[in-house]
């Protein structure tokens, strides 16, 4: 009888253990549809506090845009003022106070200086400000226009240009000149100590392999230790007396770039110039210009 009933036995003790694995297997999945539903709850958790943060960071974002605007606005009357009394007073002045004449320059040149830094700070908030117009942009053509627009110093005999082949983007065309207005400048500005000055623009693969647009000078160059500081208003790296400018320019490039849903870059070595990158996006497009 115990012959015939192993293999009964042997089956309910299957039975029972798939049972078990089952009631196992159950579990398991009971387990992981809470963990599941766990991970999805804190998504959303995390997705509303991002949504969250980001609408009052661009609510911070417009206020202090608007801060700005209104303050370097409103400091334009009083700026007028202090200037046109001191020239008055200047004019007023000539003869033997050689130092009085002194300081009213003194006043002047120092009302001169804010009345640049506050049309600096009204275009940066303009550039936050302006909406976007995207088109197809030619930067060739907008490298050529901003050379035109940098003067005399731009067409020195000793000032040698190399411009590569530069492809069409995607982007706003007024923003994007003051980009390459702004970097050219720059580079114009840095190596025109050197006897022989050279400006180099063009495209090189980027390390994360993305095609990047570069300014490259061989100027003054600078310590990269500092070097993230050039893209923060009014930060500059160089005394006012070697190298005139507000620490606008870049800061601007910067704004621009990120409002495109790129990055700006840039590499440098004391005395040995500077290279400025920069990339507009995803939407960068794909045809060539001249």
């Amino acid at each position: 009888m115990a012959e015939m009933l192993a293999p009964l036995y042997e089956h309910v003790t299957l039975y029972d253990t798939i049972q078990r694995h089952a009631a196992g297997l159950q579990i398991e999945v009971q387990q992981r549809k809470r963990a599941e539903s766990e991970i999805l709850r804190l998504n959303a958790s995390l997705e509303r506090r991002v949504d969250e943060r980001t609408a009052a960071l661009e609510a911070a974002n417009r206020e202090l845009e608007a801060f700005s605007f209104s303050v370097a606005h409103d400091l334009r009357a009083p700026l007028r003022h202090i200037d046109g009394f001191a020239r008055m007073a200047l004019d007023e002045s000539r003869g033997p106070d050689e130092a009085l004449v002194k300081h009213l320059n003194t006043v002047v040149r120092a009302a001169d200086g804010m009345g640049r830094m506050i049309d600096g700070l009204l275009g940066l908030s303009r550039v936050g400000r302006a909406g976007l117009q995207r088109q197809r942009v030619d930067m060739a053509k907008l490298v050529e226009d901003a050379r035109s627009e940098l003067g005399p110093e731009a067409a020195r005999p000793t000032l040698r240009w190399e411009i590569g082949a530069l492809p069409a983007v995607s982007g706003d065309p007024v923003l994007l000149r003051l980009v390459w207005i702004n970097l050219l400048s720059n580079a114009l500005k840095y190596s025109s100590r050197q006897p022989q000055p050279e400006i180099q623009v063009g495209t090189q693969t980027a390390d994360d392999g993305k095609l990047a647009f570069f300014v490259r000078d061989n100027g003054v160059g600078f310590d990269m230790r500092y070097g993230e500081k050039l893209f923060n208003v009014f930060q500059r790296l160089h005394r006012q007396d070697e190298f005139e400018g507000i620490g606008i320019g870049l800061a601007t490039v910067r704004r621009v770039i990120e409002r495109h849903g790129g990055r700006v870059w840039t590499e440098s070595k004391v005395n040995e110039g500077a290279t400025f990158y920069f990339r507009i996006g995803e939407e960068q497009a794909s045809t060539s210009g001249t």
